[in-house]
Order: C-alpha cells, then structure tokens, then sequence
C-alpha cells in the first residue's frame, strides 16, 4: 500500500503539470496527501521541516542563477543579437538545418558548464527567431532545446561538467572521463536517434500544414527595424559565458581555498562556505555578469529604450521558473521519504545483472523524484556498495558504472513533472499540453540510449 500512495502522488503531480495546474500549488498538495494516508501526524512537520526546507534551500542557491540567466536573454532579445546570429545561420545553412542549428548551440555551451536552465534562457531567443523565419511550429522549440541541453551533453559525452556526469566520481572513485567510448557512443545514439525524431515530427506538421503558429506567448520582442550587429559581434557574449565560466571553475577553488570564513565587522559569527560545492553556482554566476555587461556595452543603444520593461519580464520569468524547480525540489524529498519509496528502492536490488540493475534503479528513482541528479544520488547513497561488489564479481570496470549512473539518472526524469521541463515550457510561453509530447519522445530516446551502452560493452568489452 505504501508504494501505492507514493507512486499516486507522483501521478497527481503529472496529470496536474500536464492539464496546466501550477506546480508551485500542486507540488505541496500531492507530497502531502501522501504524507497524510501514511502518517497523518507527520503532515505538518513534513510540510515545514522537508517541503519547505528542501525548496527554500534550492532557491537560496539557484535563484540568482536563474535571475541573471533570465536578464541575459532578454538583453539578447532586446539588443538584436539573437536576430543577427540567427540570420547569419540561415545565410549559411538554410532554413532547413534551424533545429540542427538550436541544437548544437545548446549543446555547445551544455559541455562548456553552463547550466541547463542558463542555456533554456539564453538560446530561446535564438530558436524562437530561427524557428519563426524557417515557419517550423514553435511547439517543437522545447523538444529541440531538450535533445540539445538535457540529453547526451548532460550525462553521456565524456568530460561534460554538468553534475549529472560528476556526482559518480564520488561513488566509483573515477573522473568526468570515464568510459569515454561508451559515452560517445550513448551519444552518437542520442544525437543521430534525436535528430531523426524531430526531422519525422517536422515532416508530419508540414504534411498537416502547420506553420510557426500566431496568438502566442512570451515571443521575442526584437524591434523589426533594429539594425543587426555582426554575428560575430553577437556570438561574442554566449562565447565569453562559455569560457569565463570554465576560467572561474578552475579560478575560484584557487582564490578561496577548499573553506571561506566570512567575518564583517558587524557579525556576531563567523560564515563558513564550502567552496568545493560553490564553485559551479559561484562560477556561472561571474560569468553571467560578464555577458550582461557586454550585451550592455554593445547594445545599449538598441536596449535602452525597452530595458525598464524588459528587465521586469526577466525578473518575473526568473521568480516563476525558479518557484517551479523549487516546488519540485520539495515534492521529490518528501517522496523520497516516505516508506513506499525505500520499498520501493529495496525492490529493485532483486535485478540480477548489475548493470541493468542500476540502470532501471536510477532511471526510476530519476523518473519518480523528476530530479537527474535527486534521483541518481538516493540510488548511488543506498546502493553504490552492492553495484560494486555485484560490478567486481562479474568483472565489470568502475568506469562503466559511472558511465551507466550518469546516462540512467538522464532518462525517465524528464517526465511532466521535472522541473527543468517545467521551465522550460513556462520559458518558450508553451503548454504540457502543446509541447510535452514530443519532449517524451526525446526522453524515450534517452532512456533507450543507456540500454545500448549496456548491450555494447557486454557485445565488445569496450569501455
């Protein structure tokens, strides 16, 4: 009965995302009703000191991430830059390679460190302008970012800074590096399979006469008669994000020490951070500020007339896109919590191939919490000693291990109820209902890919 009530939660808590009903109200209602038919005395205390704890402290961490990534694109929008270098892409790809374009960019900065819901803010001016002069429906906008940013840059492409690829190097004692042919293969499978999936929806849309679509939300507010600067010019701010963010990963552990002691005047204690868990947060948040300002020196002229009201827009998509995330931070700790979920995870010990075992673990406990990175780190915290043990009994390197916990935890957790998806449909004015279908197919793709990875090493021995 206890798994009943958390998998019901969970389903409450998609039907909900998906029928357009706010997640920041739906969230609390379904982790606590299935508090209530476990432990009705815990429904308060679950609220205040799980729920709440959990997405206070997500806001305290990513809401300036979210802020600055929110104002760095409007000022893309406003300035002209996403017109300029969409335009020079089409010069010299043609309208038809418009989704291929969106999805390389996304990927690019993805594998340069930059946050996945940085890169949702940065690139939809860029797709929706691209989008919109290739007449390719804008529902299709989420999907194509998605391929680009939440798949094989995430978890499969050896080396990728994202967290996805980082949290296993704690468990299995490797590097982002590990298993470097299988990741290239995970993505070649993704990016090939993806790609040939939004081509066949494109092609259904043309064939029922779909165009980019009229009456529709949060479009980009670029002037017509703007004069474009020079797409270099324009692409200079995504490549100073890109790179001063990997300058200040490397930078700021170097300046700070693995512990800062903050002690002001007026303090009565001392604050300790911990660098380690920081740099990233801290590192993308410099190099935001970076590429604001330049957006600032080069466009002020194009900006200045719309900046007030823009920059309201951005503070009001930053709030609600962080809310969001936050609320769903909320419910999977408290899912998580819960008796049906340990039952759950114990469950899945019973699976007698290691690899397929930790696979289908962190894929579900992904997909449940609609958390990557939430969901891989409850199953790798309770498990990562019998994947080992299992892995060395059957002669299977750590390194693939790594490399299947990080591919798994990005499979089923873009389900409607993860926050990045969430995000990104609130970011591109998109609804569950107009855009999360083919989101799914590129979730299914991913989830395919880590059973490839599997199937090759055990054909090959490759690692």
């Amino acid at each position: 009965m206890s798994v009943v009530i958390a998998l019901a939660a969970l389903a409450l808590l998609m039907l909900a995302a998906y029928r357009g009903y706010s997640v920041i109200l739906f969230a609390p209602i379904a982790a606590l009703l299935a508090v209530l038919l476990t432990d009705p005395s815990a429904v308060a205390p679950a609220f205040t000191g799980v729920f709440m704890e959990k997405m206070v402290g997500f806001v305290k961490l990513y809401f300036p991430v979210f802020l600055l990534g929110a104002v760095f694109g409007k000022l893309i929008e406003l300035s002209g830059f996403s017109r300029s270098i969409v335009a020079a892409a089409i010069r010299l790809l043609g309208t038809s390679q418009a989704m291929l374009v969106i999805v390389l960019v996304c990927a690019l900065l993805t594998y340069g460190g930059v946050s996945l819901f940085v890169v949702v803010f940065a690139v939809y001016p860029f797709a929706a302008e691209m989008f919109r002069q290739s007449d390719i429906p804008k529902r299709l906008i989420p999907a194509t970012i998605a391929l680009g940013a939440f798949s094989f840059t995430m978890d499969a492409l050896p080396g990728t800074p994202q967290i996805q690829n980082i949290i296993p190097t704690t468990f299995f004692n490797t590097t982002a590096w590990a298993a470097p042919w299988l990741g290239l293969i995970g993505t070649l499978f993704v990016f090939c399979a993806g790609m040939l999936f939004l081509h066949r929806q494109l092609r259904k849309a043309k064939a029922a006469g779909e165009g980019y679509g009229s009456n529709l939300r949060n479009e980009p507010e670029t002037a017509a008669d703007i004069a474009l600067p020079n797409p270099l010019l324009a692409l200079s701010p995504l490549v100073l994000v890109g790179v001063s963010n990997l300058v200040f990963t490397h930078w700021i552990p170097q300046f700070y020490g693995k512990v800062h002691t903050l002690q002001l005047a007026g303090m009565a204690t001392p604050v300790q951070s911990e660098v380690a868990k920081l740099t990233g947060i801290w590192a993308v948040q410099a190099a935001l500020l970076l590429g604001i300002l330049l957006v600032l020196v080069c466009g002020f002229r194009a900006i200045r007339s719309k900046l007030a009201e823009g920059s309201r827009t951005a503070v009001s998509g930053a709030l609600l896109a962080s809310m969001n995330t936050a609320s769903e931070y909320g419910f999977g700790a408290v899912i998580a919590s819960l008796p049906g979920f340990l039952v759950l995870a114990d469950a899945l010990r019973a699976i007698p191939n290691p690899l397929v075992n930790e696979a289908v673990t962190v894929t579900l406990l992904a997909g449940i919490t609609g958390s990557a990175s939430g969901g891989m780190s409850i199953a790798l915290a309770a498990m990562a000693q019998d994947f080992i043990a299992a892995a060395n009994s059957a002669g299977i390197p750590l390194e693939v291990l790594h490399r299947v916990a990080s591919m798994a935890s990005g499979g089923m957790d873009t389900l409607p109820h993860n926050g990045a998806v969430i995000t990104l449909l609130a970011v591109t004015g998109l609804t569950h209902r107009e855009a999360y279908k083919d989101i799914f197919g590129i979730t299914v793709i991913k989830t395919l890919a880590v059973f490839v990875v599997i199937g090759t090493f055990y054909a090959t021995g490759i690692v």
